[in-house]
């Protein structure tokens, strides 16, 4: 990835890790950017068999995704789940700290759940060390007529003071303040058979996010011939708004096979995506206005049980197409003509073809459970950037991939289950320019400073320093009796 000259479409959903909310949300990524597990705030019972998911079934994580999948807990429980991951890199990446609450409910009609995060984000460039984050989220569901039908409703919510990953995208800066919010709405249904299961699930999901950034300028300021000048620092701050408005639906099919303990899942997703303000990032060149974007998933999962071993495998292909502008302000000048306020000057079009595999095992000892997995994820998409102004077009094509091998032990005790459980995210990095850049204008030499290096354009050759994360979770549930 050295030399890369685009760090990211700046989509906020970019950010967001495996979870149970990936289910129907599709992340967009340019560049693998290390962001740790920020939105990891609800335990799950899979988490270390790789994040297997289409046909395999996860009491604790899956009324989150869906809730009408809630009809999945069948016992009323309280579960504590504090989470920590840290970013190592030649530099201090950062990391998080979060502590969530979680009960789930089952009665004879009802089911639902509700939890609640504390969180602290540092991040490793020294911006907002002790920024704090709130989640909330619940779902409510009931069961209907005696066909094995279920609907289910929910809602959540998260505060935040920081997004992880951010600090990254703005080359140069010395400190960076965040405010915002992301507000998740869901409703689904799903039927359990005799020898099948079908889910139908509809999000909308809105990204509300200002980024407040602040530039040193050191400014030489020339003297006359018996003064070499004296430099003078002065500040450049600058706000950025990051918004994006989702809907997305899902169908899901799972059967059961003629041969014993194996099963097939089929899940199809779709996103459409509206970016009506995307942060002009410092470390890209691409211009940033409006844009959009349509996403697809097509998953397909097999799983066998057989006594007290499951093991799992998921394949998903993600086709996406994004498109993004530049608006004129004024009347620009161009080689064919004059294009008016509003025209756009320059236009984006990503094509991705990205490739997810995942596969998992676990295996039961009496009171203990063992399980290993690893999720790979494949990306590659290829930019065409028509410049309308100077008549131009640049073709661009990258690629990498990202290895997260996962495991966890689960011990059940008399009253209380107890799960830890660790993955570790391998290919992604901490990027940065390298090089600097003097101008003199009027007698005045600038150069912007921040970080490790000095920059000053962001069309400089890109870097990336390989990063590892590593997550770890350990949960407690208590059932209720």
């Amino acid at each position: 990835m050295k030399n890369l000259r685009i760090l990211t479409t700046a989509l906020p959903l970019a950010f967001l890790p495996p979870s149970a909310l990936e289910a129907q949300l599709i992340a967009i990524r340019t560049v693998p950017v290390a962001s740790g597990d920020q939105f990891l705030t609800a335990p799950s019972a899979t988490l270390g068999m790789g994040g297997v998911r289409f046909a395999i079934d996860d009491s604790i994580a899956d009324g989150w995704s869906n809730p009408a999948k809630g009809v999945f807990v069948t016992e009323s429980s309280l579960l504590v789940s504090p989470a920590y991951y840290g970013i190592y890199a030649t530099a201090d990446g950062g990391g998080a700290k979060t502590f969530p609450l979680t009960g789930l409910l089952s009665g004879s009609r009802w089911f639902g759940g509700v939890s609640a995060a504390l969180q602290k984000v540092a991040n490793g460039l020294g911006f907002d060390e002790s920024s704090r984050n709130l989640y909330g989220r619940g779902y409510v569901g009931r069961k209907v007529g005696r066909a094995g039908w279920s609907v289910g409703a929910s809602v959540s919510t998260a505060r935040l003071n920081a997004m992880d990953g951010v600090d990254l995208l703005y080359a140069g800066a010395w400190r960076i303040d965040q405010r915002g919010s992301i507000t998740d709405v869901r409703a689904g249904a799903y039927r359990a058979g005799d020898g099948d299961r079908l889910g139908f699930t509809v999000v909308h999901n809105r990204v509300s996010m200002a980024h407040y950034v602040s530039y040193l300028r050191v400014i030489l300021l020339r003297g006359t011939q018996d003064s070499g000048g004296v430099d003078v620092p002065s500040q450049f701050d600058e706000t950025n708004e990051d918004r994006t408005r989702t809907w997305a639906g899902q169908v899901e099919w799972t059967r059961r096979l003629q041969a014993p303990g194996w099963t097939i899942g089929i899940a199809l997703s779709t996103n459409y995506k509206s970016h009506p303000k995307i942060p002009n990032y410092q470390i890209q060149n691409i211009p940033r206005d409006p844009g959009t974007t349509w996403a697809h998933e097509l998953g397909l999962g097999v799983a066998r049980r057989r006594g007290p071993t499951t093991f799992g495998i998921d394949v998903a292909l993600q086709p996406i197409r994004s498109h993004t502008w530049q608006e004129a302000e004024g009347p620009v000048e161009t080689a064919g003509g004059t294009l008016q306020a509003g025209d756009k000057t320059i236009e984006n079009h990503f094509d991705f073809a990205n490739l997810m595999l995942r596969t998992g095992v676990s295996h039961e000892f009496d009171r203990l459970e063992i399980q290993l997995g690893v999720d790979l994820r494949s990306y590659e998409y290829r930019l065409e950037q028509q410049d309308h102004v100077e008549g131009t077009t640049r073709r661009q094509s990258e690629n990498w991939i990202e290895w997260t091998p996962s495991a966890a032990v689960t011990f059940g005790l008399s009253d209380t289950d107890i799960q830890y459980a660790t993955r570790v995210t391998a290919g992604t990095g901490t990027p940065g320019i390298g090089g600097g850049w003097n101008a003199a204008d009027r007698g005045i030499s600038v150069v912007y400073g921040g970080g490790p290096d000095f920059i000053a354009a962001p069309s400089g050759a890109l870097w990336l320093d390989r990063a590892v994360v590593w997550t770890h979770q350990l949960w407690i549930r208590v059932p209720i009796r």
